[in-house]
């Protein structure tokens, strides 16, 4: 009986390493499968970041000649403006300062309408 106890034994010996290599091995799978994981996620992560990187490259290019067109249009704008107000100035400059001094210079000397009303 006793070596049939001390084979027993052995036998759940033996069961109890087999389970913990079997335990081992399903440790080991898994963290090999959440390493496969994280490395297709990343692999998935950059694949969807190119994409929409390319997708905003040729939004982007398609809008940048709408932009400089706009901004051609609008500097060209301007510059008539500025032709059309540097000419205004200058024809009337020399009016402006006429008026400005004969205003100044030329006194008219007359009594406050008050004045008037009370003699």
């Amino acid at each position: 009986m006793a070596a049939q106890q001390s084979q027993s034994i052995q036998t759940l010996l033996e069961a109890e390493k087999e389970a913990a290599k079997i335990v081992q091995q399903a440790r080991q799978y898994r963290v090999q499968r959440l390493k496969d994981a994280r490395t297709e996620a990343l692999k998935e992560i950059e694949e969807y970041k190119k994409a929409k990187e390319a997708e905003f490259k040729a939004f982007e290019a398609s809008h940048a000649g709408t932009t400089s067109t706009a901004q051609a249009a609008i500097d060209q704008e301007t510059n008539v403006k500025l032709e059309e107000i540097t000419s205004a100035y200058t024809a009337s400059k020399d009016a402006v300062i006429k008026k400005l001094l004969d205003r100044v210079v030329l006194v008219k000397p007359e009594a406050h309408r008050n004045l008037k009303q009370a003699a």
